[in-house]
């Protein structure tokens, strides 16, 4: 066990900073890719970046437990100080995200197929999103990749890595998109091929990293780990939750996506716009929520249960001040920024309209946010699936209630429900894991 010292205010902020700043630079990307298609002067252009963007979210987010698992177990390893492991969960990761990046390239053609049936957008929304999608899916060998090699460095604490491969990836992914678009006049295939350049060109920095993170810490890799059943099955087991996870809280931003596009052009592109926002505030949140991941992933693997508790309590505190300060700001700039993102009136008049739902959803999510970086710290994934199929349930339900009554507003209030739900029921399991992921070792 390693000699673990108590949690400050100061270690959890060292630990976030880069993270919210490399997570910042992900929104600002939607933020670009939204004012250089939406003042092109076409709500069509800017929804086929909205169904094509969320398109590749669905498939890399439903592999993000590349990411999550990587983390926790990783973090885990590193509570019980053995560099083997920390190593061996690094290979395990990789393997499988090269594997799952091959799958999607072969199957992209039916994947095409399935997804495109599924949404109800223009003709020329559709057209435009099928370009998008064509293109970004050769960059999927390394995003995943990317995924669990972020895992990772979350998961040993070196965030600084985590800062600098997020703006190499969003930095030189805005520089494409603005000379593709508005240089090359490339339209919505400009933004596609920047992101798949910008993919590559971080899958390789993360690979450089590695090794020289691995050099200094006198890790060895060794193949031979990744054929011992008990880690590879624990790995399975929790992507598999993850997953499944994952799959359900994709399929309440699809519904929420879908039922834009069956409100027309407009709302489509007006919700995609608030979107961004709620990115924006999410990937700050979402800092805290991957330092609690580690914080809390070591202290279970060091079996401190005084440690858990300071991880859990000290980040929440910085996520919460951080989620007020947010949602002031929204709601002092968010008429400007809107008018920034889009010159289609329409599109602007709608999405002033509900901005509030962003300054709402801001200081809610906080605590689901939190309490998924908790849980997957701990590798109680379990929990995670199932609280979170039940609240994608009462979304379906508050969904089918409510919009055909009140429309967008009525899409909106089953959205937050959806993010109210999340909280909830992780908040009424987490007793039972602090009385237990982190319990005193026995003795013997």
């Amino acid at each position: 066990m390693k000699d673990l010292k108590p949690i400050t205010h100061g270690q959890v902020f060292s630990i976030a900073w880069p993270i919210i700043l490399a997570n910042a630079s992900v929104p600002l990307l939607g933020i670009v890719d939204a004012a250089v298609i939406g003042n092109q002067g076409s709500a069509a252009a800017l929804g086929s970046i909205a169904i094509g963007a969320l398109i590749m979210s669905f498939i890399y987010w439903g592999f993000g437990f590349l990411r999550m698992g990587t983390t926790g177990i990783t973090a885990q390893a590193l509570g019980t100080g053995d560099d083997a492991e920390l190593s061996a969960t690094l290979e395990r990761a990789a393997v499988m995200a090269g594997l799952l990046g091959l799958a999607l390239l072969l199957l992209q053609w039916p994947i095409q197929i399935l997804i495109f049936n599924l949404f109800q957008g223009t003709e020329a929304v559709e057209s435009g999103a099928q370009t998008y999608f064509q293109i970004r899916i050769w960059g999927a060998p390394a995003a995943l990749f990317g995924f669990a090699a972020l895992g990772w460095f979350i998961g040993i604490k070196q965030s600084g890595y985590v800062l600098a491969l997020q703006f190499l990836l969003n930095g030189l992914n805005i520089v494409l998109d603005i000379w593709f678009v508005v240089g090359l006049d490339m339209g919505v295939a400009g933004v596609a091929y920047g992101t798949v350049i910008a993919e590559w060109t971080m899958a390789i920095a993360a690979a450089a990293l590695i090794l020289r993170e691995a050099k200094r810490r006198g890790l060895r890799f060794h193949l031979e780990r990744l054929r011992d059943p008990a880690p590879l099955l624990k790995m399975i087991a929790v992507n598999r939750d993850i997953f499944i996870r994952t799959l359900a809280l994709l399929g309440g931003f699809v519904l929420f996506n879908w039922e834009s596009a069956r409100m027309g052009d407009v709302p489509l592109a007006a919700n995609f716009i608030l979107l961004q926002f709620i990115s924006f505030n999410a990937f700050f949140l979402d800092g805290f929520a991957f330092t609690v991941e580690a914080l809390v992933g070591e202290a279970v693997g060091a079996k401190n249960p005084a440690r858990l508790k300071q991880a859990v309590r000290k980040s929440t505190e910085w996520a919460l001040g951080t989620a007020l300060l947010l949602a002031l700001g929204f709601w002092i700039v968010g008429p400007y920024a809107i008018d920034a993102l889009t010159n289609v009136p329409e599109v602007r008049a709608l999405a002033g309209e509900f901005f509030w739902f962003v300054v709402l959803y801001g200081v809610i999510g906080v605590w689901p946010f939190q309490f998924d970086g908790i849980f997957i710290g701990a590798t109680r994934t379990k929990d995670m699936r199932n609280a979170m199929v039940l609240s994608f349930t009462i979304f379906i339900a508050a969904w089918a209630l409510l919009t055909p009554l009140y429309g967008n507003t009525g899409l909106w209030v089953a959205f937050v429900i959806f993010l109210s739900a999340r909280a909830i029921t992780l908040g009424f399991l987490y007793p039972g894991l602090a009385r237990e992921a982190a319990a005193p070792a026995n003795p013997d």
